[in-house]
């Protein structure tokens, strides 16, 4: 029998739906609980039958804005909505936004490590650090709210690593951790690399640093699996820490990067 979650899940939740918290009338008795499939595709904006094949688990496309129509419709909790688009294998357009916040209570829980720690979203942005981490991150995360491209993105660990020219001078063996780095990257994006806005993020720096370009292509894959980390800071001299990566439990989308004195 094939193999059809997403459907299921979209049915299921679809019977739940009362016409009234949609703002449809209840229309009296139904003979099936819930919206009806063309209720729930009018208000998706999609034809009927889109819709029943993919609740029939047909090989029909479903991008990353049409699923984040239906999750909102169907007033999904954050749980739900992250169940959706992990089993449509897909990345939340709404998790992608660079002015997206971490989840509540992340950037004072990071304020209280000791050692340097900050939390990446899923395009390596710096969504919150703390004071050690801005003290050790010349050029990158001692630039307080304002971004090293002068825009209103986040700071970004990539960007930093190949277009700044500090990252050079801080960074010890800076090649080999470049080529890490990328490859990394690379596993932690995995099929969310073709979208939005990984794309265009892969796409700018590999437009801008032929290092990039060359390790991208490269196809090379690794682990982020932390270890020894050294750096030539301009004030503390060398330096060497520990890096461990935690993924947050409620927003699978964000890590936490800790260095811990060795």
């Amino acid at each position: 029998m094939q193999n059809n979650k997403l459907g299921e899940f979209i049915r299921a939740h679809r019977e739940r739906i009362k016409p009234v918290d949609v703002g449809l009338p209840d229309g009296g008795r139904r003979r099936t609980p819930g919206l009806r499939r063309e209720e729930l595709a009018q208000l998706c904006e999609v034809s009927p039958t889109w819709l029943t094949w993919l609740e029939q688990g047909r090989p029909v496309s479903a991008s990353g804005k049409m699923l984040g129509k239906l999750a909102n419709v169907m007033h999904l909790t954050v749980a739900e909505r992250a169940y959706l688009f992990g089993v449509a294998e897909k990345l939340d357009p709404e998790l992608a936004t660079n002015g997206m916040e971490p989840a509540e209570g992340l950037g004072t829980i990071v304020d209280t490590i000791k050692v340097p720690a900050y939390i990446l979203n899923r395009q390596w942005d710096a969504v919150a650090w703390n004071r050690a981490a801005s003290d050790l991150f010349v050029g990158w995360l001692n630039c307080g709210s304002s971004p090293l491209t002068g825009s209103t993105a986040r700071p970004n660990l990539l960007q930093f690593m190949f277009q700044e020219r500090t990252a050079r001078k801080l960074i010890v063996d800076w090649p080999y951790r470049a080529e890490r780095l990328v490859a990394e990257f690379r596993a932690d994006c995995g099929k969310y690399a073709d979208q939005e806005p990984l794309a265009g993020l892969i796409a700018a720096l590999a437009e801008t640093s032929n290092t990039f370009r060359q390790l991208w292509t490269s196809q090379h894959v690794v682990g982020r699996e932390g270890g020894k980390r050294s750096f030539s800071h301009p004030v503390q001299g060398m330096l060497t820490f520990d890096q461990t990566t935690f993924h947050l439990a409620k927003r699978h989308d964000l890590k936490l990067v800790m260095l811990l004195p060795t």
